[in-house]
């Protein structure tokens, strides 16, 4: 992986060279059914046969508008795509970017399935963070498909952390709102530790071998170390844990800005790459 100083360098310099993408590791027991490595050159757009890049869409009292400029999402030439909240220097108005995979894919009964993706945050100091919130998820297909609402749809977060704070959360959301098994708006979640802002490799896990839907399991993984873990049994409703467990989904890369957790940002917070989500590849796996 390149050094952050390269990467951003070949961002903001928009050259026109391609680098050979990182692939996905390896790991043994487990084959890659799909992933994107966002190999291409500097300043160009996502696959778009792979991502939807999403436009017109606020939630949770966010601030941001998510735009398809390369100034908010960019693949930089170093093969990582680069979303990166901007400030409006003139207006205020902040923009940033969300994409959402084309790929969905269902945990299938009886083996493990792995979603997971390699990222790192940019380098302005956390105090210059207040209102970012960057995050790597996955949502329930039915919400688009045949729109269910949130929380039924099912929302499974592999890495979540807000205002620059190196604290990474994993959380699902799911029934009802407000409250359900879930505890909507809060979901159950788990915490870890954060070493640095650098690169990390974020994973979510659906073990579906046990006999009973009670004894299904997730569980998330900060560089292949546990951090958190719910079962059927945790949320205790059979549909529900369908939703979550046993149900097409698909991946989310997002950096938000404002909204109801981090709270709106503030006179120190500062955009660009220094704020961004920088993102090497995004893969699923399942057992072979």
């Amino acid at each position: 992986m390149f050094s952050r100083l390269l990467t951003s360098a070949l961002a903001i310099a928009a050259a026109a060279s391609t680098v050979s993408a990182e692939a996905p590791p390896g790991y043994s027991g487990y084959r890659v059914l799909w992933a994107d490595t966002f190999d291409g050159p500097a300043g160009s757009a996502v696959n778009q046969n792979n991502w939807n890049i999403i436009t017109n869409l606020k939630v949770n009292n966010e601030w941001q508008d998510y735009t398809t400029s390369n100034q908010n999402l960019q693949v930089s030439g170093g093969a990582t795509v680069q979303i990166v909240p901007r400030k409006n220097p003139s207006t205020g108005q902040w923009t940033s970017a969300r994409i959402e995979s084309k790929y969905t894919f269902t945990p299938p009964a009886g083996t493990v399935t792995m979603g997971e993706a390699r990222l790192r945050f940019g380098d302005n100091a956390i105090n210059n963070k207040q209102g970012i919130w960057p995050a790597f998820w996955l949502l329930g297909d039915s919400v688009r498909s045949r729109g269910v609402a949130w929380p039924a749809c099912g929302e499974i977060d592999v890495m979540e952390t807000v205002n620059g704070q190196l604290t990474g959360h994993g959380t699902i959301h799911c029934d009802a709102y407000p409250g359900g098994a879930c505890n909507e708006p809060t979901g159950i979640g788990g915490t870890v530790g954060v070493p640095d802002q650098s690169w990390h490799t974020w994973r979510v896990v659906w073990d579906r071998r046990a006999s009973s839907w009670t004894g299904e399991t997730l569980t998330w993984y900060l560089d292949g170390n546990r951090f958190h873990q719910v079962s059927g049994a945790t949320v205790g409703k059979q549909d529900v844990w369908t939703a979550l467990a046993a149900s097409p989904v698909y991946f989310i890369l997002n950096v938000a800005v404002g909204g109801d957790w981090p709270g709106a940002p503030n006179s120190a917070t500062q955009d660009g790459y220094g704020s961004m989500m920088e993102v090497a590849y995004v893969a699923h796996y399942l057992a072979a």
